[in-house]
């Protein structure tokens, strides 16, 4: 009879929502090359959940199971991730890579399981038209590029005709992301755009950054992560390339990425689509429901880190995705279809943020059918190596729509047809 038991309660386990608990899953990566950017994004989405748990008994009194799986960074296991946690009732993944993201849209897509890649993965999958289960919100990796060409417009008068502009990118998937949007702003504005590729994980640059000193570019844009990032500011350090011309994407903006260089990393920047530091009302409750309580992940040590944050607004996301969804579906234990649902009309709205104890954290933004990018918009900070903290330059910059609904547009169809893909929201 024990053995009998212990099967119906697997079978239950594997049912998923009968379980009457929202399961998702951390496809985290705490070890490997790129464990020192990996552990703080985990962190706070870990402790999140944790707060949403201990505060609020759950959500709509379903309470939380997120079910950690380590990835390495390494596509294959990412993909080993998914398959042993799919099946436990997921309703929603956030792989934090974007070569597991590519791997991964053909499979949430058969399996009915929504994805969210938090500005990063397949730009394209921001129309919902033909990417049912993938969100990118609240900004893509063509955004960041053309928010970047954007602040560096505004500094040279409206006028980039002229100048060179290096791209030091990851050579994968994710670094080569912007490069078909920087070759068109590059046409549109008259800039010379020097491609320089940068082999995983990144410690070896020294050719690419000679390459740079020969080429002399005005400006130099960063596609990196991890080490690399680290690597590329010591070696532009050791080149006395300026800093202040030296442009990361949000995934190359961390304390981690600057720090090692010291005082010599002083004034370089990066965009970011949400703020820094601690300064919030949620760190109160954060304080005093998980970290007082010795429920925190991790060492403790990264409260307040661009990652860190980063983690805890993708998990927001995640909880306020399920709260709309139990809210369209008049249901607290929500399915993976349901779970999309919520997703594809949430709206987070200054009123909605400042209510979550995070007032003035990100851009605002509504989702829906069409739109599964978020409104594109982005800050650049600059690190400040005296105090040892980014600085807000900008306000959040509107990226040039025009150009991305198109680019986006071309892709996403070639996508369709060649998925053979029937197209939603139709009239």
């Amino acid at each position: 009879m024990k053995r009998l038991i212990t099967a119906v309660a697997l079978t239950a386990t594997l049912a998923g929502p009968a379980m009457a608990e929202l399961v998702f899953p951390n496809l985290s990566y705490r070890t490997g090359p790129y464990a020192a950017n990996g552990i703080p994004f985990a962190d706070g989405y870990a402790d999140y959940f944790t707060l949403i748990n201990e505060r609020d008994g759950g959500v709509g009194g379903e309470m939380i199971n997120m079910i950690e799986c380590e990835t390495g960074y390494n596509t294959e296991k990412g993909v080993e991730c998914y398959e042993s946690t799919k099946g436990q009732g997921a309703l929603l993944y956030q792989p934090l890579s974007t070569g597991i993201t590519y791997q991964l849209i053909p499979r949430v897509s058969a399996d009915g399981i929504p994805m969210h890649t938090l500005g990063y993965g397949r730009t394209s999958a921001s129309q919902g038209e033909v990417f049912k289960w993938i969100f990118n919100y609240p900004a893509t990796y063509w955004d960041g590029a053309s928010v970047a060409i954007k602040y560096l417009m505004d500094e040279n008068g409206g006028d980039l005709s002229g100048k060179k502009i290096g791209l030091v990118y990851h050579n994968s998937a994710y670094g080569k992301e912007p490069i078909r949007t920087l070759t068109e702003l590059s046409e549109m504005h008259g800039f010379e755009l020097l491609e320089l590729p940068v082999d995983h994980p990144g410690q070896e640059q020294r050719s690419t950054w000679v390459q740079v000193r020969q080429q002399r570019p005005d400006y130099v844009i960063m596609w990196g992560w991890g080490v690399m990032n680290q690597v590329a500011i010591q070696e532009a350090v050791n080149i006395r390339f300026p800093m202040e011309n030296f442009i990361g994407i949000w995934w190359s903006g961390s304390e981690n990425d600057v720090m090692p260089a010291g005082e010599r990393a002083n004034g370089y920047k990066a965009l970011n689509f949400h703020a820094v530091g601690d300064d919030f009302e949620l760190y109160d409750d954060l304080e005093e429901y998980v970290w007082s309580a010795g429920l925190g992940a991790g060492a403790g040590d990264q409260h307040g880190t661009v990652l860190y944050n980063r983690g805890l607004y993708a998990a927001m996301i995640a909880v306020e995705g399920a709260k709309k969804a139990q809210e369209i579906h008049g249901v607290s234990a929500i399915t993976p279809a349901q779970m999309r649902d919520g997703m594809e009309q949430l709206a987070l709205t200054e009123e909605r943020m400042a209510d979550l104890g995070l007032a003035g954290f990100g851009p605002t933004f509504e989702a829906s059918c069409t739109n599964h990018g978020g409104s594109g918009r982005a800050a650049i900070n600059q690190w400040n190596a005296e105090t040892g903290e980014w600085e807000v330059l900008t306000d959040y910059i509107q990226s040039n729509q025009d150009l991305i609904e198109r680019l986006v547009e071309e892709d996403a169809m070639a996508y369709a047809e060649e998925n053979n893909i029937e197209l939603r929201c139709q009239d």
